[in-house]
């Protein structure tokens, strides 16, 4: 089992929501994060003055998959979080750590099973 952390663009969201139906990926927590990389934030006009915006809004997915669904779920979200042609930076990144363990509160059933 896997936990797939990916930080992508908000508006790239129901993009990429589309794309893990297509592969069968129906479960996931969605966060509103801020953060920056590559990026260093950006400036802005408000009321006159131009501001420095260094914290970017971005949106986390929390997605437990089995191992069989590992690289159709990355593959996804990279083809459509991914902006223009070759993408751009900001787009995001995915982090994928190993799944100690999962338990459904409702049944009780644990590991792969419980996914």
């Amino acid at each position: 089992m896997k936990l797939i952390l990916a930080i992508i663009k908000p508006e790239r969201l129901e993009a990429v929501k589309e794309a893990l139906s297509g592969v069968e990926v129906f479960r996931l927590t969605v966060v509103d994060v801020q953060g920056f990389g590559r990026q260093k934030g950006q400036s802005e006009v408000y009321r006159g003055h131009e501001l420095t915006v260094t914290m970017l809004r971005k949106v986390q997915l929390q997605i437990a998959v089995n191992e069989d669904f590992v690289e159709p779920t990355v593959n996804a979200i990279v083809a459509a979080a991914r902006t223009g042609g070759d993408g751009r930076i900001g787009d995001g990144k995915i982090f994928i750590l190993p799944l100690e363990d999962c338990v459904r509160i409702r049944t009780g059933e644990r590991g792969p099973e419980a996914i």
